[in-house]
């Protein structure tokens, strides 16, 4: 059971650090304008030289933030929840803090599916036709990595949860 935790929280640290590098950072996309490149991120966009926020509301720029921070706190929370179960915190003995850990990186990891399916959607639907060369940076990768390890932390901790609700039986064979 400590071993699916253990991993479960490897994974969502880890989860939780690359969350927090994607979202705040400006490399989500590259693209040449006017023989210049240029990289942009979910905050800001940048020229050769300088860069400058985003000042327009756009809805996909707005739903993949507002998704990313959803999954950001999710992810938090399930940390802070499953290290409770790790050392056995007595308090808030209501529920199961190992059931809600894999359940809170369960819903980390959906919000960040969101985030990165909105952002892909319409940047390739946008940017594909708008400009010929352009690609998804490494701000944009580490979300898909984010995805693959909140999802993880999940699955581990929900395998801690079912090792503890039904122990195997020691007198069997």
């Amino acid at each position: 059971m400590y071993s699916f935790m253990g991993g479960g929280l490897f994974c969502a640290g880890v989860g939780n650090i690359l969350l927090i590098v994607s979202t705040a950072t400006d490399y989500w996309m590259q693209y040449r304008h006017s023989s210049n490149y240029m990289h942009q991120g979910l905050w800001r966009y940048c020229v050769p030289g300088k860069c400058m926020t985003h000042t327009d509301s756009i809805a996909y720029w707005d739903a993949t933030r507002a998704f990313m921070i959803l999954s950001l706190l999710a992810c938090f929370i399930g940390i802070v929840i499953g290290v409770m179960a790790f050392i056995h915190y007595s308090s808030f003995d209501g529920f199961d803090k190992t059931f809600a850990a894999g359940i809170l990186f369960f819903i980390s990891s959906f919000f960040v599916l969101l985030a990165m399916a909105v952002y892909t959607g319409v940047t390739v639907n946008y940017y594909g036709k708008r400009y010929g060369s352009w690609r998804f940076s490494w701000s944009y990768i580490m979300g898909w990595v984010a995805v693959v390890l909140t999802f993880f932390s999940g699955i581990f901790y929900m395998c801690a949860y079912r090792m503890h609700e039904c122990p195997r039986n020691s007198n069997s064979h």
